[in-house]
């Protein structure tokens, strides 16, 4: 009995600091079974009615500063003045600027445009280069332009042209988002980014995109990602796929070369279909069927219309979010192009492919490559 109460009276200070600090919630990590803890964490949102973010400074425009002076001309102050901001050709606008720590929760958006020739750019802390650098459609699954409903847990697209991502963005000193207009035309964007002033965890990694294309691609291998060198996991993949020939087009692999990895993968893939978490061509009755789900989907299918819409197009995506692919030192990603013979054998294809890769890592990151010029982003 004595020594029980010896070591009980030895462990107990280790112990209750210990439940001390995991009962103390950040305001990170939200889901159902939380959302009934109290925080510390103090929530912010930037938008054109509070640029800062500040407590207590939206809605202060005024009608000689707001971009919507005119409707609101019977209203003045306070009345949806500058809801929206204008990015005039060549301009590159500062959507947000925030001193950490903390964590972006949600961003919605509904840029106008050409979806290619708005650049989407993330910097965390003192980075000069970006560790996001990405056109906004592809950002939000909407790589081919127009409409198609997403529905997934951390990209939602909805009715008109609604973009959400509630990825979760760690920073530690301090965050900017650009937002760059390479297009000959003005945009007009209206934008909300809903973040939380918060402790963030030591092994919080900080999330990272990066957009690539090859139109057409050569020699049937497609490199989605081959700049990630450091610690970290891959979370998630976008394609948008344009097939320039007949016939089924998505027979594929995917590999994933880990850690110094040579010829040979530790990850493979058995077909594009397979890795999109779909089967036998996405076939149903004789037609490809959309779908769009928590982790993965083909929710855009472009048909041929007869006339000018002459080829098929396809949006599809992958969300490691249960099974991150956890890397140590690097990561490669590639996809086979690859269709079908008549005789029953492989064909090597020239497809137009372009992704947009996610993941998280220590920083700093490896260099990105160069984006592609206005003339090679556009779809066609």
């Amino acid at each position: 009995m004595k020594k029980s109460f010896f070591l009980f009276i030895l462990f107990f200070p280790a112990v209750l600091a210990l439940a001390q600090k995991q009962g103390k919630f950040n305001g990170l990590d939200m889901n159902l079974s939380n959302l009934y803890r109290l925080s510390d964490a103090r929530t912010r949102s930037i938008s054109p009615e509070n640029l800062s973010g500040e407590a207590g400074k939206g809605g202060m425009a005024t009608l000689e500063t707001g971009f919507a002076k005119n409707q609101a001309r019977e209203l003045g102050q306070g009345w949806k003045v500058n809801p929206y901001i204008i990015i005039e050709p060549g301009q590159t606008f500062t959507m947000a600027e925030i001193n950490g720590p903390g964590a972006i929760q949600h961003i919605w958006m509904t840029p106008t445009g050409n979806w290619r020739f708005s650049i989407l750019r993330f910097y965390w802390d003192d980075e000069k280069e970006p560790s996001v650098e990405v056109p906004v459609g592809d950002f939000f699954g909407s790589g081919w332009g127009g409409y198609a409903h997403l529905n997934s847990l951390p990209v939602t697209v909805n009715p008109g042209s609604a973009f959400n991502s509630y990825w979760v963005m760690p920073f530690r000193k301090k965050c900017r988002i650009t937002m760059q207009n390479i297009n000959t035309e003005r945009m007009t964007l209206f934008y909300q980014v809903d973040y939380t002033l918060t402790e963030v965890p030591e092994d919080a990694a900080y999330f990272h995109a990066q957009f690539t294309r090859k139109n057409p691609t050569e020699g049937g291998i497609f490199t989605l990602v081959d700049s990630i060198r450091g610690k970290g996991q891959y979370v998630g993949t976008y394609m948008a796929i344009g097939v320039h020939n007949t016939g089924w087009w998505g027979e594929g692999e995917i590999k994933f070369y880990m850690d110094g990895d040579g010829a040979f993968p530790t990850i493979n893939g058995t077909g594009t279909e397979d890795y999109f978490c779909g089967s036998y061509d996405f076939e149903v009755n004789g037609k490809y069927q959309e779908f769009s789900t928590a982790y993965a989907g083909m929710h855009q299918v472009i048909r041929p219309d007869g006339l000018y819409t002459s080829q098929q197009r396809f949006g599809l995506y992958r969300w490691h979010i249960m099974d991150p692919i956890r890397f140590e030192k690097g990561l490669k990603v590639t996809l086979q192009d690859l269709g079908w013979k008549s005789n029953g054998t492989y064909l090597v294809q020239k497809s137009d492919m372009s992704a947009t890769v996610f993941w998280y890592q220590t920083e700093p990151h490896h260099g990105f490559p160069k984006l592609p010029s206005k003339d090679a982003l556009e779809q066609h």
